[in-house]
């Protein structure tokens, strides 16, 4: 009786951290999203200043995220087919790498859309 209880304790357990490693990339994945849509808009705020300078580089870190948002994406997509827990583990890890190469490629499209003196985004993120 104890052996099953036991088996049964650590299936749960295995079950609730494939869902968590499963939702921390999914998070991953939307604040890779969200950073890359800020980078966008950060580009197009620097291209409407006109300097040319500053939106070219605004829109290479956009292009970045934008990347860095795919692929913490595809990643996320992967946690779920995973049986191996420690592969799940590592998946999710890597797209949330991936969400901060998306989040540092915003801060430079803002950084330069700040250096053209462009609009600025204003929702607080």
């Amino acid at each position: 009786m104890n052996t099953a209880k036991t088996l049964l304790a650590l299936s749960l357990a295995a079950g609730l951290a494939a869902c968590s490693n499963a939702d921390q990339a999914a998070t991953s994945a939307q604040e890779a999203a969200n950073s890359a849509t800020e980078a966008e808009q950060a580009a197009q705020h620097a291209e409407a200043t006109g300097d040319m300078a500053a939106a070219q580089s605004a829109q290479a870190a956009a292009e970045a995220a934008d990347a860095a948002a795919d692929a913490s994406a595809q990643i996320a997509g992967q946690v779920g087919t995973s049986d191996d827990m420690t592969r799940r583990e590592d998946l999710a890890d890597s797209a949330e790498k991936a969400a901060d190469a998306a989040e540092q490629a915003q801060d430079a499209a803002e950084e330069a859309n700040a250096a053209a003196d462009g609009d600025n985004n204003t929702d607080g993120e």
